[in-house]
């Protein structure tokens, strides 16, 4: 069993990402700048956002921060979308969700140009995405393709078995896997909580991906052997051992499933940072875009 450890792969993507923009500063030319605008004051996106930031400064990307009260109407919201969308100092940015209830976000969503989207979830881009033409890719699916990358794992030909059917995740992943290219070329079934014979699926898979919030889900007894297992999952659980009183926790029964498994995302250390990373990856790409 060798364990997919985004933490470590994310470092050297930083890296890379680092030596690319010190190339860039020493050519004199310009350095990528993200942008995000964070409503309200919702403490995983307060977390999110400072993490994203720190990346950029990390890496020497240029960021903004852009924290707006909560009771920001919709109008105030779209005629900033729409001043970002014409800056050209920003290259990309991203609009944190969740909301807040007043606000429609696929309004939002729409707003945003598709060449500053690096979020990857404008339907243009999402649009490109199924017909494998040039875009940008959600991050957190742009992550776990990276991981398959950088550990060769083959999927050609392979069952891929997608456990959630987000917009953000588990939609994207489906699609992804089954397209011509690598990562991809795998024979692809999407599951959900209507699914009825999901231990039959599993048990069949080469690849699971799961991604739908329920601590320890996927149990040993629904995995072969040999299974590559990529866990999105991320559930705060009680935990009085521990200082903050929880742990977190992924989809997967990580104990009982790395012993079948040939390759396993840990939680947390796996999908996480790869997101993260993702992400700046789109900003570079996004200024290389605009600058033509």
């Amino acid at each position: 069993m060798q364990i997919l450890d985004g933490k470590e792969t994310s470092k050297t993507i930083r890296q890379e990402l680092a030596e690319a923009v010190q190339e860039r500063k020493e050519k004199g030319q310009k350095t990528p700048h993200l942008a995000a605008v964070l409503v309200g004051n919702d403490g995983g996106s307060l977390t999110y956002v400072g993490a994203k930031v720190k990346a950029c400064k990390e890496i020497g990307f240029e960021s903004t921060l852009i924290h707006l009260e909560d009771t920001i109407t919709e109008e105030e919201l779209l005629a900033k979308v729409n001043e970002l969308n014409n800056d050209k100092e920003i290259d990309g940015f991203i609009v944190q969700l969740p909301l807040p209830k007043h606000i429609d976000e696929k309004k939002i969503t729409l707003a945003i140009d598709p060449k500053k989207d690096v979020d990857g979830f404008h339907p243009t881009n999402l649009g490109n995405m199924v017909l494998n033409l040039p875009g940008f890719l959600p991050a957190t699916p742009a992550g776990m393709l990276e991981l398959f990358k950088r550990y060769e794992i083959e999927t050609s030909g392979k069952h891929c078995v997608v456990i959630g059917r987000s917009h953000i995740v588990g939609s994207p992943m489906s699609i992804l896997m089954g397209r011509s290219a690598y990562p991809g070329n795998s024979t692809v079934t999407l599951t959900h909580s209507r699914t009825k014979n999901l231990k039959e699926l599993t048990l069949q898979a080469d690849i699971i991906i799961t991604a739908i919030g329920k601590p320890n889900f996927l149990t040993a007894d629904m995995v072969k052997n040999g299974v590559v297992v990529m866990d999105v999952g991320i559930t705060r659980v009680e935990d009085t051992t521990k200082k903050k009183g929880y742990k977190i926790t992924g989809d997967v029964d990580f104990e009982s499933v790395a012993e079948k498994a040939s390759f396993i995302t840990p939680v947390p250390g796996g999908v996480g940072p790869m997101t993260i990373v993702s992400l700046m990856m789109n900003t570079l790409k996004a200024m290389e875009i605009n600058q033509r």
